[in-house]
């Protein structure tokens, strides 16, 4: 009975010990676990809208690279495909590709800043309308559109390749351009005769009121002449989800004429071919 009973405890020791054992580990187990999720929660739900927008923004940056990748997969599957019809399908011009934005630019032109008043202005705190320090939409698209109208080539913000469908907005002083966002100074890059570029700025109503609330509040404006700009290409989607023309532009002008020239000319053509004679039907023979 003793030795039986002491083999009981024995049995009954090492299975309390097991069963701490297991418990200890499923314990660890269970803290890690709780610890990693934990961690990747923590980066996919960020607990701050800092940190939120700076997970966005890589996210964004990421995918842009992607597109970048992919474009140049497609466009290199095109000039095979295009290589193998042997000129069947013409290639776009140089001028047709820079406006699109599809391939890089460089060249002289013009480099713009414009940034908001300093945060230790005199003018801050005072009866002077806050938003009259800072920059704003209507600013940046001002000058940009002054550049268009000036003969620009190719143009750029902040990062980015604008192209004719870029759309840009602020929110506050934070511009939105693709899905990304900036905080001034808002950097504009303009391809292009440097001296028309600045007449275009200066002809401009918009840019010219920027410039005197520049002078008497102290907002950011510089324009420098650069010899060496280099624009990267566009990297955005081009689809277009609605457009309109309006009604006082022609759509392809020229059109409708050309259209009625092509006919009158096939028409004479036409009348001036020789008809070939036509065989008589019937068996009969000809008469002498």
């Amino acid at each position: 009975m003793t030795d039986h009973s002491h083999r009981a405890r024995r049995l009954l020791a090492r299975g309390t010990l097991s069963v701490a054992v297991v418990l200890a580990l499923s314990g660890a187990l269970f803290a890690a676990n709780a610890k990693f999720a934990r961690a990747a929660d923590d980066q996919r739900h960020p607990q701050d809208l800092a940190e939120l927008a700076t997970v966005r923004t890589d996210r964004v940056q990421q995918l842009a690279a992607e597109v970048d990748d992919l474009r140049a997969d497609v466009e290199a599957l095109a000039d095979e495909t295009n290589a193998d019809l042997d000129g069947q399908i013409g290639t776009p011009s140089l001028g047709y590709l820079v406006e699109g934005g599809s391939t890089p630019v460089v060249g002289r032109g013009l480099t713009i800043r414009l940034d908001d008043a300093p945060v230790d202005s005199p003018l801050r705190g005072t009866s002077i309308d806050p938003d009259v320090l800072v920059v704003h939409q209507q600013d940046v698209q001002a000058v940009v559109n002054a550049l268009w109208a000036g003969g620009a080539e190719a143009m750029g913000l902040m990062d980015q390749r604008v192209i004719s469908t870029s759309a840009f907005r602020c929110v506050g002083n934070v511009l939105h351009l693709h899905s990304r966002s900036y905080s001034p100074p808002f950097v504009i890059h303009a391809i292009g005769d440097p001296e028309e570029l600045r007449d275009a700025l200066d002809d401009s109503t918009a840019v010219a009121g920027y410039v005197r609330d520049a002078k008497d509040v102290g907002l950011g404006w510089s324009v420098e002449t650069v010899d060496t700009l280099e624009l990267p290409a566009y990297s955005g989607a081009t689809e277009l989800d609605e457009a309109r023309v309006p009604d006082d532009v022609e759509i392809l002008p020229g059109l409708e004429e050309a259209l009625r020239d092509a006919r009158r000319d096939a028409a004479a053509t036409q009348s001036r071919t020789p008809q070939a004679p036509t065989s008589p039907t019937g068996g009969g023979a000809a008469d002498d």
